[in-house]
């Protein structure tokens, strides 16, 4: 399979997803949006990934390019990955609410998985979350889970075809460290008992080879609902 990855900020970027689809025999082309590129065309790719986004991004050249092809992935038979602001847009895009939640969370948190839940994941994990928007769960999606603060994190669309995922599982140490020295804290984290220092966060970076192996199940599971995969 080829992929098309969408890359909206330097230090925002595939991370583990891209060693998981190499070692897997997929090939890959990543667009770097902020540098000018392109948005690309659906038919030029046999999946999608929209990568994350600063959170509070509404003013950018590509984003109505990028609209465009989120509704067209949707349309058609091809998977459709979105991470972090990437799951928000999608979420839009299927007419779910989007908005500012209560607290932000920007730190190791415990996800709990949906009792209906479609993902091959275990019923709690730990996953990294930086994040103050939220969305609901789109009609005829089932959902991922969530924490008390934010109880839709992510979702299957179209029998898993289309997946948004908020919390964050693909860091490995390089690109997390890279994330927190460049990345700003969610609007209101500084009053969020939900939030911890980066020093923390770092200090407890052993959690990632814990998500190593739920990342990979997860794509496995996304990726077998491409034609003839």
């Amino acid at each position: 399979m080829h992929l098309h990855l969408l890359k909206h900020h330097p230090d925002l970027g595939p991370a583990r997803i891209g060693d998981w689809l190499a070692s897997m025999g997929h090939s890959f082309t990543v667009f770097h949006l902020y540098d000018g590129e392109l948005v690309p065309r659906p038919g030029d790719c046999d999946a999608l990934i929209i990568l994350d986004d600063l959170e509070d991004r509404d003013q950018a050249p590509w984003l109505k390019a990028e609209r465009k092809l989120i509704d067209q992935m949707l349309d058609g038979h091809k998977p459709l990955l979105g991470l972090g602001a990437g799951a928000r847009r999608i979420a839009e895009a299927l007419d779910a609410p989007v908005g500012r939640g209560t607290q932000a969370e920007a730190g190791w948190q415990t996800v709990s998985l949906a009792d209906d839940s479609p993902f091959d994941l275990p019923d709690d994990f730990p996953a990294l979350l930086w994040h103050r928007q939220v969305f609901g769960l789109p009609d005829d999606a089932l959902p991922l889970g969530g924490t008390p603060t934010s109880p839709v994190l992510g979702f299957a669309w179209d029998a898993g075809r289309v997946v948004g995922l908020a919390c964050h599982l693909h860091h490995h140490q390089e690109s997390l460290t890279a994330f927190l020295e460049t990345m700003p804290l969610p609007q209101g984290a500084d009053a969020s008992p939900r939030t911890q220092s980066p020093e923390t966060i770092l200090a407890e970076a052993r959690r990632l080879d814990t998500l190593a192996p739920l990342l990979d199940r997860l794509l496995s599971q996304w990726l077998r609902t491409a034609p003839d995969v």
